[in-house]
């Protein structure tokens, strides 16, 4: 805005901040009071009239203080976001241990954004289509009874029983695992090859029929459409209210208990660079208008493979938000790339 001195920005940063620590409407009394802004009173009033006739505060009407409103908060995060660190701070978790166990990753990465931000937190796993087989265990447990689990490249694992009408010998089982982890790992659901390798010309017909029998693990593994999301830190956000924030809060969660609603936030964002962030009435569901959301997405170099975010009140911490967002998100492209691209 042409009309925002590097003074007004300076005002509206510190209503912004002193609002989000306090809740309380900042008035100039406050402001002169810190000793940094080197102006009198009168001028800081000046000042602050100017920002609400731009539509960058408001003040209640018991109150001689200002607030931000939508307008305000936005401008002040997007000068958070010109200001970004080449580098991500360091998450507190340290996911790249947990690469085997990739839902129990993204769990905990929910809790701990949840816990250090006091916000409810959003995750997205990587869709299902990016998933492939790593490894398959076939293993005779009795004569006639067949164990098969099937271990993703997302740490997904499925166990499956087939009971045959014959017992079955074991060295058919033996050769079966070795046949399937040569010929499977790697491969995604719903390509051609991984068809192929079930239908191979090659097998002999004992060989294809057991195949044929143990086909449905392998289906139950890869076959599960769309992305799943973790949600958390309901209760946190909930204890931390005020209590004039409660039913907006409320209208908040059970719009999320959809599984679209919080897929359509995350959606948006693509970009592990730059996070994303959205205000009041940017956020598109109704329900939605008291609040903001920080999102930032992750991947490979070439991919996104999801998102990670932060939905809570309009007066939130936008700095920290933004920090703890690029934090997860840088850790959990460190995770997915010890998970996809080995070799």
């Amino acid at each position: 805005m042409a009309e925002l001195t590097q003074r007004r920005r300076e005002i509206l940063r510190r209503v912004v901040e002193a609002y989000v620590a306090t809740g309380e409407p900042v008035g100039s009394r406050s402001l002169v009071g810190e000793g940094m802004l080197g102006v009198s009173a009168s001028t800081v009033r000046s000042e602050l009239a100017e920002l609400e006739s731009l539509g960058l505060l408001t003040h209640p009407h018991t109150s001689a203080g200002r607030v931000p409103t939508d307008r305000g908060y936005r401008l002040y995060a997007d000068g958070l976001l010109e200001r970004l660190e080449p580098r991500p701070a360091r998450f507190p978790l340290d996911l790249t241990e947990m690469r085997n166990e990739v839902e129990a990753a993204m769990r905990s990465t929910t809790e701990m954004l949840s816990q250090v931000t006091h916000l409810l937190a959003l995750v997205s796993a990587p869709a299902v289509e990016t998933t492939s087989v790593r490894h398959v265990e076939v293993l005779v447990l009795q004569p006639e009874v067949v164990v098969v689990v099937v271990i993703t490249s997302t740490g997904g694992v499925t166990k499956r029983i087939f009971r045959f009408d014959a017992p079955v010998d074991a060295g058919l089982a033996d050769w079966a695992r070795e046949y399937l982890n040569e010929s499977l790992a790697g491969l995604r659901p719903g390509t051609a090859l991984l068809r192929r390798r079930f239908e191979d010309p090659g097998l002999s017909p004992r060989e294809r029929a057991f195949l044929d029998t143990v086909r449905p693990a392998f289906l139950e593994a890869l076959g599960e459409a769309g992305l799943q999301v973790y949600v958390g830190g309901a209760a946190v956000l909930l204890g931390a209210a005020r209590a004039e924030e409660l039913d907006s809060y409320q209208r908040l969660l059970e719009v999320l208990e959809t599984r679209a609603a919080a897929l359509e936030l995350l959606s948006e964002v693509l970009d592990p660079r730059r996070p994303l962030v959205r205000v009041g009435l940017e956020l598109e569901n109704p329900a939605l208008r008291d609040a903001a959301f920080v999102g930032a997405g992750y991947g490979l170099a070439n991919r996104s493979l999801g998102a990670v975010g932060l939905l809570g009140p309009v007066r939130m911490d936008y700095d920290k938000a933004i920090r703890t967002v690029r934090a997860a998100a840088y850790e959990l492209s460190r995770l997915v790339e010890s998970v996809y691209e080995e070799p």
